[in-house]
């Protein structure tokens, strides 16, 4: 990992069993080890949108040429990765569909059917589908010309309900990421340049991996009324006074599962946080004879009926060894791994390895159940504290321009200084150093002299190159 991480991270991918390369370019097959992951994190995030008040719907995956074009910002940011659709059923079409990026106009377009009325908002809708960008350059997981998301898509009568709105989400997706994920971030807000197309504001949690690179895992954004007003969506108010509605979106996608490969993995492979792993306990049966093979599966089979309240895998393979399975559980980042042989139970006592540290011991079958619980914790937390203690010892603060650049091009990780607004300044940023500005932290509304015009005061920002 330390010698070549781009490397690394693709042959993990492939050694963890969790996605492989399709016959289309750009495109991925996700295998059911990675799909499990992704499950996992739409387990997660739906209960959550369902106690906030969404409700999950599905829109086409078509969407009229002349729709994309109705929003200038929207169609501008978005062209460069559309794929067209001209021809159908041996015939051209028409008017060309656009297989969808995202979903903003074609829902729209359905909300000014559904919304009259100040009755029918807040109106709160998610939908789990798949998008497609195509991108020139692929990374699976990461970047790929179809990927697997939720989107997010609100209406609300005020500016107040949609920034609250858009926050909540916000909050939401770093819940999960230091809660689930066990990635610690950043919560902040886009600058104009990279933020979303046709939104007014954008925010993200941007996370460190473990190449000290930046990840963008999550956008949440207020669209203002440029939706709205694009596909004539209007409510009469209280006063019965027709309105435009302020709206949302707001979406994560499988890059999370990219996120987690980076932020935790080491040489051997995965690490898997307890609340996301497929497989969060494997108990491996040592048999060194087919004498032993009766008594060490009953064990087996008491200790896996124990554990029954956790995602246990009995590897009860006999076409290979303890050692082989011991290395492939370990690439694929299983937390607890348990081994049962006639020794450990001739001394009442399991070996469990922990994949997070390198740790093996022995403790009490009769304590099997507690001990797993409170491993399993540990696991969990330990991986967030490292992940914090990563963030913040390589974060580095600047106060004048040219340490800003030579710090960038020096010195991996975060940069923050005081930064004034300006489009001209953070171009030539990127041009000198391929990093960006990621974002303006929320917990942090202090201005000082800016690093770029030293008569301007500036907010404080965080740089770093990133996916």
């Amino acid at each position: 990992m330390s010698e070549d991480f781009n490397q690394w991270y693709t042959e993990i991918v492939q050694l963890a069993d969790l996605a492989d390369y399709s016959p289309v370019k750009g495109t991925m097959v996700i295998k059911p080890y990675g799909y499990s992951i992704w499950e996992n994190i739409q387990t997660y995030l739906d209960k959550k949108f369902k106690e906030t008040g969404h409700k999950n719907a599905y829109f086409p995956m078509f969407i009229p040429k002349s729709f994309i074009e109705k929003e200038a910002e929207h169609v501008e940011g978005f062209s460069p990765e559309l794929a067209t659709v001209t021809h159908a059923g041996g015939k051209e079409l028409e008017e060309p569909l656009i297989v969808r990026p995202t979903s903003e106009t074609i829902i729209n377009h359905m909300f000014a059917k559904w919304i009259s009325s100040h009755r029918d908002l807040p109106m709160l809708i998610n939908q789990w589908s798949n998008v497609v960008r195509w991108e020139m350059r692929t990374r699976l997981f990461l970047r790929t010309s179809e990927f697997l998301w939720q989107e997010g898509h609100t209406a609300h009568a005020t500016k107040e309900e949609a920034k609250d709105e858009a926050l909540q989400m916000l909050d939401i997706y770093e819940e999960f990421a230091q809660n689930i994920a066990s990635v610690s971030v950043l919560k902040g807000t886009k600058s104009e340049m990279e933020k979303f197309a046709g939104a007014t504001t954008t925010y993200s949690i941007e996370a460190m991996m473990n190449d000290l690179k930046a990840l963008q895992a999550g956008t949440s954004h207020e669209l203002g009324q440029n939706f709205s007003k694009a596909f004539d969506i209007t409510f009469s108010d209280e006063n019965n006074k027709l309105q435009n509605p302020f709206q949302t979106s707001w979406g994560v996608s499988t890059r999370l599962v990219g996120m987690v490969i980076m932020a935790h993995g080491d040489d051997k492979g995965l690490k898997l946080p307890p609340e996301l792993a497929p497989h969060q306990v494997v108990i491996v049966p040592i048999i060194p004879n087919d004498k032993n093979k009766a008594t060490v599966m009953e064990e087996v089979d008491n200790l896996s009926k124990t554990l029954s309240n956790y995602r246990v895998l009995v590897d009860d393979r006999n076409e290979v060894s303890p050692g082989f399975k011991f290395n492939e559980w370990e690439q694929k980042g299983v937390p607890l791994r348990i081994e049962v042989g006639p020794k450990d139970i001739e001394n009442n006592s399991l070996l469990i390895s922990r994949r997070d540290v390198d740790d093996k011991q022995d403790y009490p079958i009769g304590e099997a159940k507690s001990k797993v619980g409170s491993l399993l914790k540990e696991i969990q937390e330990n991986l967030l504290n490292v992940s914090k203690s990563n963030m913040k010892n390589n974060t580095t603060h600047v106060d004048t321009y040219s340490d800003l650049i030579d710090t960038l091009n020096n010195k991996k990780g975060f940069v923050s200084c005081f930064w004034y607004e300006n489009r001209e300044d953070e171009l030539k940023v990127k041009e000198e150093t391929s990093a960006t500005l990621r974002c303006y932290p929320l917990d942090n509304s202090e201005t000082q002299k800016s690093v770029n015009t030293e008569k301007k005061q500036g907010k404080f920002a965080v740089f770093s190159k990133a996916y």
